[in-house]
């Protein structure tokens, strides 16, 4: 299959790659030339621009940071909708609002491009080993014929049902993956500020009820000090703020994504947007005046 790809950074880079590694032809853009040229190396072509990419594909996928990204490269000048030939299949595996998704979705139809919205969880590492879920909402038949792409760079692909329900699925599960990385860091804390090894505290957790995926990212850069990017607050922030988002468009209390939220606006607050979600910790930290880390 002929497949484009827009957006070649942490998560996009590696899914791209594994798509040329699963013998499609792949047509790469992005605006780092050596991201370009790491696929391209691979056997991808560069695209040259948006339209470049889009005139010349079956399906043209996106991986971008913000939803603006998205809307203004599917709707803009030069963009998908400008240069995409009829019957092409548009796929976003940005997190997205699921209205944005229907409404760039409405504007692509009269063009005959099919949209659908497929988030990806797994982070980096899943996007690396292509083992990341992919939740796709939209049209059954686009979702068969792009099967065999999905299933290049992900394990887990879901038909979740119509257009805007892969993010939404998306949101529910970074919200609960994100209050329960809050948990483990007041946890943490808690311990710590105790006084027990907060090593000693990690191991109970991670072999009782306590135990999450969350849990061990978080307890893992605290004891190695390492909040390197993949997964910044910053786009942990976004994801958050739309899930709100589509509570207030649903008029429906949530009592735990709020306050989250605000931790992560204390963490940007302290210039740790650009790092690991994980970071959420130092706000903890930083009221306590101590750090949490094995007893030497």
């Amino acid at each position: 299959m002929k497949v484009g790809f827009i957006g070649l950074g942490h998560m996009g880079g590696p899914m791209c790659r594994n798509i040329i590694k699963g013998g499609h032809q792949v047509v790469v853009h992005d605006l780092v030339e050596e991201a370009v040229q790491a696929c391209v190396g691979l056997g991808a072509t560069a695209g040259g621009s948006i339209g470049g990419v889009a005139g010349q594909v079956e399906v043209v996928m996106t991986s971008l940071p913000m939803p603006k990204d998205v809307e203004a490269v599917a709707l803009g000048p030069d963009g998908i909708g400008e240069h995409a030939p009829p019957g092409t299949i548009f796929v976003d595996l940005s997190t997205n609002s699921p209205a944005m998704m229907r409404r760039i979705a409405a504007e692509l139809a009269p063009k005959d491009i099919v949209t659908l919205d497929g988030p990806v969880s797994g982070g980096v590492a899943g996007a690396e080993a292509a083992t990341i879920a992919i939740m796709v909402g939209g049209d059954r038949a686009a979702f068969d014929a792009c099967l065999p792409v999905f299933e290049s760079f992900g394990e887990n692909i879901i038909h979740t049902g119509e257009l805007g329900n892969g993010c939404i699925a998306k949101l529910c599960n970074n919200m609960v993956a994100f209050c329960t990385m809050t948990a483990a860091a007041e946890g943490l804390m808690l311990g710590t500020a105790a006084g027990i090894d907060p090593g000693i505290l990690d191991q109970v957790i991670r072999n009782s009820s306590g135990d999450s995926r969350s849990h061990r990212g978080l307890a893992k850069s605290a004891f190695a000090r390492d909040f390197a990017p993949g997964f910044t607050v910053d786009l942990a922030y976004k994801d958050l703020r739309l899930a709100l988002e589509l509570a207030d468009e649903l008029d429906l209390p949530l009592l735990l994504g709020p306050p989250v939220h605000s931790v992560m606006r204390m963490a940007r607050g302290q210039d740790q947007g650009g790092e690991n979600v994980t970071a959420i910790l130092k706000v903890y930290e930083a009221f306590m005046g101590r750090q949490v880390g094995p007893v030497e």
